[in-house]
């Protein structure tokens, strides 16, 4: 059809560029066009039909709790419903390289205001970018007393403060408000250590995740010796510690403004909710069954009722603590003793030294 409009120069004759056929023909193209980018881009009819929304916008929240009840019959979303979604919410430019290192990024976050990109690497380093400024560095810092890798960091509300972690019993403080751009432990800035060690207890272990409060007086982290500790940095001091999993406690966080529930995560596959209102009785108020292996991160709502996990299952979760699972101990116990506790942690990095 294409090659009858060519011409020897590529393009179409003064002689077809006003035939009407060809333009009836050029029409009907555009229209097929037309609706299979529609088709492409808006959910499906059918999801439309159980949703009454017609050719109103919908929400991608309606969308997924039409997925989880399987209004649309489906069980899943269609090809339509996944471009719709995704189009709404994936970036649509990048990714660029924003730094290149000598040693292998190993975790990275934004403050909570998007200002700020902070990145830690296996070189004992830690690097701010300033994103409302083109990803200048707005601060470098050289870590202390670091094993391996910077395992984890965390920004203090107010964002003066960064806290970071290693495979070590205690945590480092630094300001990363002040002039300097550079810094250096205990020479340009004090990188004040927070030991989480017990007074009676002679046994190292290697911190994984760490969160401030949101009133910033508190720090919470987990570790490999399978508990939760709560830091005081007023009083300056470990005030709580929570036997807390059968296996490394990889992630840990405040569940809301208040800071008396928290949530944890760990290589036993399992998420539980701490009261710390009813913590003498070192149990849960729930446990959250359902990934199939060591879960590596999550992150709250900030409402108290959701959080998202993610795990090595190559799952996300939703979760609403509003509706616990009424699973038994021996039936968690059924689902966890198969789980492998591997600790990518302590084997060779295959991360690219690069910051995206």
């Amino acid at each position: 059809m294409c090659s009858k409009r060519k011409t020897c120069h590529g393009g179409p004759s003064q002689q077809e560029q006003g035939s009407p056929a060809i333009a009836n023909e050029v029409f009907v193209i555009d229209e097929e066009v037309s609706h299979l980018t529609r088709l492409k881009s808006e959910p499906s009819e059918r999801t439309r039909a159980c949703l009454h929304a017609g050719k109103s916008h919908i929400s991608t929240f309606k969308l997924l709790s039409s997925r989880e009840s399987n209004r649309s019959g489906f069980g899943r979303f269609s090809s339509a419903d996944c471009s719709y979604a995704l189009r709404k919410h994936l970036p649509v430019r990048g990714p660029w390289c924003v730094d290149s290192m000598d040693c292998a990024a190993y975790i990275s976050q934004f403050s909570s205001d998007g200002s700020l990109l902070i990145a830690g690497f296996r070189g004992g380093r830690i690097r701010i970018y300033n994103a409302d400024k083109k990803w200048k560095i707005h601060k470098d810092i050289n870590c202390k007393s670091l094993r391996w890798t910077v395992s984890d960091i965390a920004l203090s509300p107010d964002q003066q403060y960064l806290a970071y972690s290693s495979l070590t019993p205690t945590v480092h403080i630094v300001n990363v408000q002040n002039a300097l751009k550079q810094s250096h432990a205990n020479i340009t800035d004090i990188h004040e250590g927070l030991n989480f060690s017990a007074a009676d207890d002679e046994s190292s272990f290697g911190i994984f995740s760490i969160k401030f409060s949101k009133d910033g007086h508190e720090l919470v982290v987990g570790n490999s010796n399978e508990s939760i500790c709560i830091y005081d940095l007023g009083a300056n001091k470990v005030t709580e510690r929570i036997h807390a999993h059968v296996a490394d406690v990889n992630a840990v966080t405040f569940a809301d403004e208040s800071s008396d529930v928290l949530y944890s995560g760990s290589d036993d596959s399992l998420c539980k909710v701490w009261d710390r209102r009813c913590h003498k009785s070192a149990k849960p108020v729930g446990v959250l069954a359902g990934h199939l292996d060591g879960v590596t991160f999550i992150d709250s709502r900030g409402d108290g009722h959701y959080f998202i996990s993610n795990c090595k299952d190559q799952t996300i979760k939703l979760w609403d603590i509003r509706k616990l699972s009424s699973a038994t101990k021996e039936q968690v116990g059924r689902q966890t003793q198969n789980v492998h506790s591997d600790d990518q942690l302590w084997q060779k990095s295959t991360v690219p030294n690069y910051m995206y």
